[in-house]
């Protein structure tokens, strides 16, 4: 084996130098834990006034206003038609089934009443984002808040590890201790990258395998992805990149992928996508590098008995 040269294998993880490996046919144990900032959508949030372009400002000593507004069933925020049982106690209408038409607070048949009010009220609010706490700085009519939260760019990201669905979300600086502690992923600084992936009986893919090697370059991180999974009934293995951070910093990079042997070379070029994106999106769009398993058996020289594929590749900023 060239010494020097980063080797994966799908499997356990072992230590190694340059004789040794990693194997990858079993994911990694990790912790749990969540993150300190996810926890967040339900916190009352404090506001002094609206932004100073509305025609009517609202102002907002303290929080008990919008609380007005959280459904005690749910504890989402009421949007109309707003249920309201006969001594005033409100709730939202798709939680009325929910507690069997009784108000879940005097226990009263609630009825089709309607709070009018509090749908007006909700009408001059002026709210800043849930995602405060994090950065983010707008503020928000009161119908239109939940839609900009979907998207904020301050809204924190999820694990990117491919072995299970982590419940693990924070920033990026999170992130990469969460994944280096709890993941074991590796961390390389560069914007080239050349491995090998070995995997045993490359003949028996019965379910995805996978590893995940981290790249620090530009000032960003990167996630690169390789899986071995069944497209259809064939057995295929791909290789991908997806940027940690937004969609619109991602597409200001390039990268390209190479894989061959006995002469022949597949080439692969693309942008990354955002952790956004669930890898297993891309994986499923097919927007990578994809190797059928008689091509990389033909690539590794023909041995049945174990597959070995060079990887190598590089990272750019787009003009």
């Amino acid at each position: 084996m060239q010494r020097g040269v980063p080797v994966m294998y799908f499997g356990k993880k072992q230590n190694f130098t340059s004789s040794s490996a990693e194997r990858m046919d079993e994911a990694p144990s990790f912790s749990g834990d969540s993150c300190d900032t996810s926890v967040i959508k339900g916190q009352k949030a404090q506001l002094s006034k609206a932004p100073s372009n509305s025609k009517n400002p609202t102002i907002l000593p303290n929080s008990d206003i919008d609380g007005l507004l959280e459904c005690p069933v749910c504890s989402n925020s009421m949007f109309p038609p707003i249920q309201q049982c006969p001594s005033g106690h409100t709730l939202c209408s798709a939680c009325k089934n929910r507690v069997n038409n009784k108000c879940p607070i005097c226990r009263k048949e609630i009825g089709n009443i309607r709070c009018l009010a509090l749908e007006k009220l909700a009408v001059s609010l002026h709210l800043p984002c849930s995602y405060q706490c994090l950065g983010c700085e707008e503020m928000f009519p009161y119908y239109s808040k939940l839609q900009h939260e979907e998207q904020c760019i301050y809204r924190p990201y999820e694990c990117p590890h491919p072995g299970s669905d982590c419940p693990f979300t924070g920033d990026i600086q999170s992130l990469l201790s969460h994944l280096r502690e709890n993941h074991k992923v590796d961390l390389q600084n560069g914007c080239t990258f050349n491995h090998r992936y070995v995997k045993q009986d490359p003949c028996s893919v019965d379910n995805v395998s996978w590893t995940l090697t981290l790249f620090n370059c530009f000032g960003q991180y990167f996630c690169l992805h390789f899986e071995a999974f069944l497209l259809g009934s064939e057995p295929v293995y791909m290789a991908f990149l997806r940027f940690m951070g937004e969609e619109s910093e991602a597409r200001k990079f390039g990268y390209c992928l190479e894989v061959g042997g006995n002469g022949r070379k597949l080439m692969w070029h693309g942008v990354p996508r955002s952790i956004r994106t669930h890898h297993r999106i891309v994986r499923d769009s097919h927007d990578g590098l994809i190797v059928q398993r008689s091509m990389a058996l033909y690539f590794s020289g023909g041995d049945r008995k174990e597959l070995k594929l060079r990887v190598t590749g590089r990272i750019w900023r787009e003009a």
